[in-house]
């Protein structure tokens, strides 16, 4: 299911291996251009909005692609808290 309101985005998880984010997009020159807001630097465009959500979802996918390959082997992964502004 997907729905729109104000320029963004928001579609449900359909299951355990999709992850749900918001897409923020706009019209920028008769391209429909936008970007994921829980992920910093995750930016497309397209000529319509499905394509643009294709877009960004292929985005999305290399820029996964690129840090799972980029890990150290021996890498640890701890979570943390830091002060949000």
């Amino acid at each position: 299911m997907v729905s729109e309101k104000d320029g963004y985005l928001a579609t449900n998880t359909v299951s355990a291996m999709q992850r749900q984010f918001t897409l923020e997009y706009w019209i920028d020159d008769d391209w429909y251009v936008g970007k994921l807001q829980e992920v910093p630097g995750v930016f497309s465009q397209g000529e319509t909005l499905d394509e643009l959500e294709e877009n960004i979802r292929d985005a999305y996918a290399l820029m996964m692609e690129g840090q799972l390959s980029s890990s150290h082997p021996e890498a640890k992964t701890k979570e943390i808290q830091v002060n949000a502004a």
